[in-house]
């Protein structure tokens, strides 16, 4: 082969080396793509497997609150052989002789129920002896027995001097031991062994009964904890947030609305955004603090009242709400206020008539969000006063109340056992409301949304 013809083959060389390239840069662009592909993969994978173990946590953190909370939902119940009889009340014979007598139904409600508990208790058990023995058969009732005794005669008064069958509450102790099951006449817990034979006996008889426990929902706070309920709190509670929001919602929604459609931009409002971002993230006590000093110091309004609370708990929820109507507010285009100003409307009814119907949908979430964050706090309203005891039931937002987050707080405190069961019952109770709250707030949400 001459020299020109291998100078003209090497010519054809480049053509070869050419497609050579092309094909290895194609190669490396699929594995690229690939690596990328397994990349975007594994953080898939990744971030399922966060979600999923999220979700678990939530999942075992409800099983066991469940768990602890189901005890509380029933309670043991002890059928009496109960004897009305004059001499064990300490009513005279004489006023026996007239039952629709007024002053024999006074007498029956000064009578001596404790007696006809305790003596209609040893008769059901005669072979108890000794004082010692005597005051733990009487410990195997609640302590409202008596009261239940005397509401049963009331309602019934041709049971006088009559021998009935009354059901009345167990103790605490009692209530948790049949609870955990133990064998028959086997001590435990705070239960001594005679007292576990004595309740064999009621049990075997047929006399102990399970039921459930409304009046852990229709009862209020108690130091015993088998007549401890959540009413008095549930009412505190639905009071302090209908002040809230009573407040907050309106407020927060002017303040957006002003803040973002008529506010110039100057240095006062841009100080204003400021101080509204930054309470945002002030600690929850502080405007306890501020409440104490302020409201009930300074103004005189009542401690421990849903009022004041709501009013404190309207201070802490105002910049969330402000802060998401505004990004609602915002997110509405401008062609529709170019088109309403157009037609002719004013300021005030572009504002009113055409944005604030389609930034309604945001502005209801951020209001449940904050609403949301009111209903679990409880330092706030432990500066006001709200963790005193109350008993009675309130029924406006000026009586003394508490609200079910410090109700929690103040059982879970507590060292007697059957408070534990109490404390979980409460806490589901509390997730039920919110779940209330979110639900009617979707709702609500979808209604605007296709309007």
């Amino acid at each position: 082969m001459t020299k020109h013809n291998i100078t003209k083959s090497k010519k054809n060389l480049p053509v070869k080396e050419s497609n050579s390239t092309t094909f290895s840069t194609t190669e490396r662009v699929s594995l690229g793509l690939k690596k990328r592909h397994r990349k975007e993969k594994r953080f898939k994978r990744v971030g399922l497997s966060a979600v999923l173990f999220g979700f678990l946590l939530v999942v075992i953190l409800l099983g066991d609150i469940t768990s602890k909370a189901l005890p509380a939902f029933h309670q043991h119940w002890v059928k009496l052989d109960v004897n009305y009889q004059a001499s064990w009340l300490d009513i005279s014979e004489s006023s026996s002789l007239g039952l629709k007598n007024e002053a024999l139904t006074e007498q029956l409600n000064k009578a001596n129920y404790r007696n006809v508990l305790r003596k209609s208790l040893y008769e059901m058990f005669p072979e108890v002896s000794g004082r010692k023995d005597k005051r733990s058969l009487t410990k195997l009732l609640s302590s409202n027995a008596e009261f239940t005794l005397k509401d049963n005669l009331l309602a019934s008064p041709q049971l006088f001097d009559k021998k009935t069958q009354v059901w009345v509450r167990l103790d605490d102790d009692v209530d948790s031991y049949l609870k955990e099951e133990f064998a028959e006449g086997e001590a435990g817990l705070r239960i001594n062994q005679n007292q576990a034979q004595w309740l064999a006996k009621l049990t075997s008889s047929e006399n102990v009964e399970s039921r459930f426990n409304i009046s852990f929902f229709t009862s209020s706070d108690s130091r015993e904890p088998e007549l401890a309920g959540i009413k008095g709190a549930l009412m505190g509670t639905l009071l302090t947030m209908f002040v809230t929001l009573l407040l907050s919602f309106p407020l927060g929604v002017a303040g957006a609305l002003y803040l973002e459609e008529f506010a110039p931009k100057n240095r006062l409002t841009d100080f204003i955004e400021i101080n509204i971002n930054n309470l945002a993230a002030v600690p929850s006590i502080v405007f306890g603090l501020l409440g104490l000093a302020v409201i009930i110091n300074l103004f005189g309004l009542p401690r421990s009242a849903p009022l004041v609370g709501g009013i404190v708990l309207t201070l802490m929820t105002l910049p969330t709400i402000i802060i998401a109507s505004r990004a609602a507010i915002k997110a509405v285009p401008p062609s529709i206020r170019e088109a309403a100003t157009g037609l002719g409307a004013s300021k005030m009814q572009v504002t009113f008539s055409h944005v604030l119907p389609q930034a309604m949908p945001g502005i209801i979430t951020g209001a449940i969000i904050g609403v949301a964050q009111a209903l679990g706090e409880t330092a706030p309203l432990l500066m006001i006063g709200m963790v005193a005891f109350i008993v009675d039931v309130p029924t406006s937002i000026v009586d003394s109340a508490t609200v079910l987050p410090v109700q929690i707080f103040l059982w879970a405190d507590s060292p007697e056992r059957a408070f534990l069961a109490k404390t979980s019952a409460a806490i589901l109770v509390l997730l039920t409301l919110l779940l209330i709250i979110n639900l009617t707030a979707t709702m609500l949400r979808s209604k605007f949304e296709k309007r």
